[in-house]
């Protein structure tokens, strides 16, 4: 009786064997699962770019408003009766500097 039990004990470790380590066993389906989630969370993150790239593309061809936006903030352009006036930041030793030359005039 006892060997009739490990016999059968033993043909069911084997039969199990594949269903959990074996090729498409659980563990192989799960790291799938994960994998297609990741890859998911990915694509979701691309679509999202792609998007908003097709928007711009859509407002680019639909009006001129987003061209010349982009002439202005890409290419530095302005319109004919435009003042473009630029600040410089200042820098502490710079502003120092000139404050003792006028203190020693």
């Amino acid at each position: 009786m006892r060997l009739i039990f490990l016999a059968l004990l033993v043909l069911f470790v084997l039969i199990q064997y594949p269903l959990w380590l074996g090729q498409g066993g659980w563990f192989a389906a799960w790291n799938l699962q994960e994998e297609v989630a990741e890859q998911q969370s990915v694509n979701d993150g691309l679509r999202a770019r792609n998007q908003a790239m097709q928007a711009e593309v859509d407002d680019l061809r639909s009006g001129t408003q987003a061209s010349e936006e982009r002439a202005r903030r890409q290419l530095g352009l302005m319109q004919d009766e435009e003042v473009f006036i630029q600040i410089l930041p200042g820098t502490e030793s710079g502003a120092a500097s000139s404050a003792s030359s006028a203190s020693t005039d």
